[in-house]
Formats: C-alpha cells, structure tokens, sequence
C-alpha cells in the first residue's frame, strides 16, 4: 500500500469508479491464465484502490484529507499488529 497513490487516487476519481474498477480486476484474477506475478501486481493495485474507497468515504462525510489518511493508515498498522 502506497499512501501517496491511495490519496492521489481518491483526489481524483469518485468511488463508484474506484469500486468498478475494483470489480475488474477482481474479474481478471479470476481467469486461470493469470501468473503469479500479475495477481501480485493486481493485488497491489487492488489494495491502494480499497484504500482510496474508503479515504475518499472519510472526505466525503467530513473529515479533512491529513486526517482521514493518517486514521486509515493507523487503522491498517494496527491492523498487521494484531
């Protein structure tokens, strides 16, 4: 995960073109002629594009962009602690 990237994206697009472009490379992972190395490749991007959904959520309902960002990211620090 890539914070700069999570808050570019949610900068710059809408969710619900985040969430389709979620839905399409969670279609592409699912055809059995994709390697190894493209899932982790598409894992990644997957992963920074939930991030900005719900950075882009926080902003949306009012929290400034600094504070959503450091709330989802202490959110997944302590979420690898557990």
């Amino acid at each position: 995960m890539k914070l700069p990237v999570i808050k570019h994206l949610a900068r710059e697009n809408e969710v619900q073109k985040l969430e389709h472009t979620i839905e399409v490379l969670e279609s592409y992972t699912e055809h059995r002629s994709v390697k190894d190395e493209e899932m982790d490749v598409i894992g990644e991007l997957i992963s920074n594009l939930c991030g900005a959904v719900e950075v882009k959520h926080s902003i949306d309902g009012g929290t400034p962009e600094k504070d959503a960002c450091n709330n989802f990211m202490q959110k997944v620090v302590g979420s690898i602690d557990r």
